[in-house]
C-alpha cells in the first residue's frame, strides 16, 4: 500500500532539505523540543515522514537520568526508536520501500560478528547499535523528529489493514515476542507475567497469541492489570500478595518490572524444573536474588535482549488479526507537548503505552 499525501508527494520531488520539530534530550532532567534540520541522505537512506513515536523505559531513563544503565549521555541526542511513518523519499541507490510506502523500523544496526557469538543472533553483537542510545560516542541518534534519515534495510513496509498508530507497538511487541520464544513452546502451559507496563501487556498478548493455557498478569497498579487483561491475561494479582503469586506455580515466567522485587516474585512464582525470562532491564550492579530457591527448583533462568527478526513475525499477527495489542496505547500527544507527554508516561499508574505523534496522524 502507497499513500496519496499530496504533501508527501511533493516532498518526495523536491530536492530541498527540510526541517521539523525533535525531541532531545540534553542531559539529566533537560528534554528539549528543537527544530533539526534533515541533512542530504546517504544514498542507502530513505526520508521518512515520522508518524507516531513511542516513549520507551529508555527514554525516560535519559531523561531522568542522564543515562540508560551503562548508557551515558556525554552530548545531546536524539530520542525515540519506536517508529512508524511514511516513506517520502525512497533511498537513491533503489533499495528498500517506495516513496509512499507506510513503515515501521527495526533500530538496530548489528555489529561485525565474531566467531564466539552466535550468528543467528545478532541482538548479541558487541558492536550492535541502535537509534537514540549513548551506548557508544558519538552517540546513535533516534527517530523523534518529523522528518528522519534511515537506512533502507531498517524499513519494514506495512500492509494495508495496519494503522500508523497500532503500527507504533511494533518494535516493543518484538521485544516481547523475542522473550516469550526465549521460553520455548509455551502452548498448554501456565505463564506467569511480572510487570504489565507496556512490555509485560505486550508478552501476555504474544503468550495468548502462542496457546498459553492460562496466563496470570501482575503488577503494582491497577491501570496496568487492566490492560493486561484486555489484551489475554485470564488471571491478575496485586504484586503485593506474594503468596498468590508464589502459589501460581508457573511452567513459565516472563520477568519484566526491571527490579529484584520483581526478579524474587518471578523466581517464588515458578513451578519445579520451570522457565523464567528476564526481559525488564535490571539496575547494574550487584542485586540481592533468590538464587538458592532457583537451584533447588532447577530453574531455567535466561536473559531476553531486544530482538532479531521477531518484528516480521509481529508485522503478519498483526496483519492476520491473531495479535492483538491496541489496548497498551493509553495515550498520545502531539510533539509539541512532548514534555506533558513524558510526564505521563513516567508515571506506570496512570499509562500503558504513551505515543508522540508527529504531524501525519492517523493513517492506515
Amino acid at each position: 500500500m502507497t499513500t496519496s499525501d499530496p504533501a508527501i508527494s511533493a516532498l518526495a520531488g523536491s530536492a530541498l532539505p527540510v526541517s521539523g520539530p525533535a525531541v532531545v534530550a540534553h542531559a539529566a532532567g533537560d528534554l528539549r523540543i528543537e527544530d533539526i534540520p534533515l541533512p542530504v541522505p546517504a544514498p542507502d537512506e530513505a526520508v521518512i515522514d515520522v508518524a507516531y513515536g513511542g516513549i520507551c523505559g529508555s527514554d525516560l531513563h535519559y531523561w531522568l537520568h542522564g543515562a540508560a544503565g551503562e548508557s551515558i549521555l556525554k552530548a545531546p541526542m536524539v530520542l525515540g526508536h519506536e517508529i512508524s511513518g511514511t516513506v517520502v523519499r525512497a533511498a537513491a541507490d533503489g533499495t528498500g520501500p517506495a516513496a509512499g510506502t507506510p513503515v515501521v523500523v527495526h533500530p538496530a544496526t548489528p555489529g561485525p560478528g565474531a566467531p564466539r557469538y552466535p550468528a543467528d543472533r545478532p541482538n548479541l553483537s558487541p558492536g550492535c547499535t541502535y537509534l537514540g542510545s549513548a551506548a557508544r560516542y558519538p552517540h546513535t541518534d533516534g527517530a523523534f523528529s518529523r522528518y528522519v534519515n534511515l537506512p533502507a534495510r531498517m524499513l519494514r513496509p506495512l500492509p494495508g489493514n495496519i494503522g500508523l498508530r497500532t503500527a507504533a507497538l511494533t518494535e516493543p511487541a518484538a521485544v516481547a515476542w523475542h522473550a516469550v520464544s526465549r521460553a520455548g513452546d509455551v502452548a498448554g502451559k501456565t505463564a506467569l507475567v511480572i510487570g504489565s507496563g507496556p512490555i509485560g501487556a505486550l508478552a501476555v498478548a504474544v503468550l495468548k497469541r502462542a496457546g498459553a493455557a492460562r496466563i496470570v498478569a501482575v503488577d503494582m497498579h491497577a491501570l496496568p492489570l487492566e490492560i493486561a487483561a484486555a489484551v489475554g491475561a485470564d488471571e491478575v494479582l496485586a504484586a503485593s500478595d506474594a503468596g498468590a503469586v508464589a502459589d501460581v506455580e508457573a511452567d513459565v515466567v516472563i520477568e519484566s518490572s526491571g527490579n529484584h522485587h520483581g526478579l524474587a516474585s518471578a523466581i517464588q512464582g515458578a513451578t519445579r524444573g520451570g522457565t523464567v525470562v528476564m526481559v525488564g532491564l535490571l539496575p547494574s550492579g550487584p542485586l540481592p536474588v533468590l538464587i538458592s530457591l532457583a537451584i533447588t527448583r532447577e530453574l531455567e533462568l535466561k536473559g531476553s535482549f531486544r530482538f532479531n527478526d521477531e518484528i516480521d513475525d509481529v508485522i503478519t499477527a498483526l496483519a492476520d488479526g491473531s495479535l492483538q495489542i491496541d489496548p497498551v496505547i493509553t495515550h498520545d500527544f502531539p510533539v509539541d507537548q512532548a514534555l506533558e507527554a513524558f510526564e505521563v508516561a513516567r508515571n506506570a499508574a496512570v499509562s500503558g503505552k504513551v505515543l508522540l505523534s508527529f504531524g501525519q496522524g492517523e493513517a492506515s
